[in-house]
């Protein structure tokens, strides 16, 4: 079965942590996880322990009982290794669309889990990167 979407680091840091700096973004992140069937990739793993565990980036950190559940969770789910492949893609979207590398990467994971949105504040809403469509559920219509 295909993924429906894939989740960036920022929809998941949302819903596990959003009811401290965001409600809004907290709500509409938690449903993204409860009902789409998603996928994931290494990097955004790494990139979601990075920033839960880091007290610069929120104002409280996530204990590690709540980490462990949410990469437990979070493990449930397709995800993308980050090898050759990924890496060479996410060059050539980063060189194509004049993005980072990090969010190229992103692209190209996204496309070998064949997931047809990328939910992520990150990029253009709405813009079509290769066979990905970016789409901002945070944004105010």
């Amino acid at each position: 079965m295909p993924n429906e979407c894939f989740l960036d680091t920022n929809v998941l840091i949302y819903a596990a942590m959003g009811r401290i700096d965001d409600e809004r973004k907290y709500r509409l992140a938690s449903t993204l996880i409860e009902t789409k069937l998603f996928g994931l990739s290494g990097q955004v793993l790494a990139e979601f322990y990075t920033n839960v565990t880091n007290s610069q980036k929120h104002r409280d950190i996530m204990p590690s009982v709540e980490v462990d559940q949410w990469m437990s969770l979070l493990s449930r789910y397709p995800i993308a290794p980050v090898d050759e492949g990924i890496v060479t893609n996410g060059i050539a979207y980063s060189r194509r669309y004049q993005i980072s590398y990090w969010d190229g990467a992103i692209l190209a994971a996204a496309e070998r889990l064949n997931a047809p949105i990328l939910y992520t504040e990150d990029l253009n809403h709405d813009q079509t990167y290769g066979s990905v469509r970016v789409v901002n559920p945070f944004r105010a219509n």
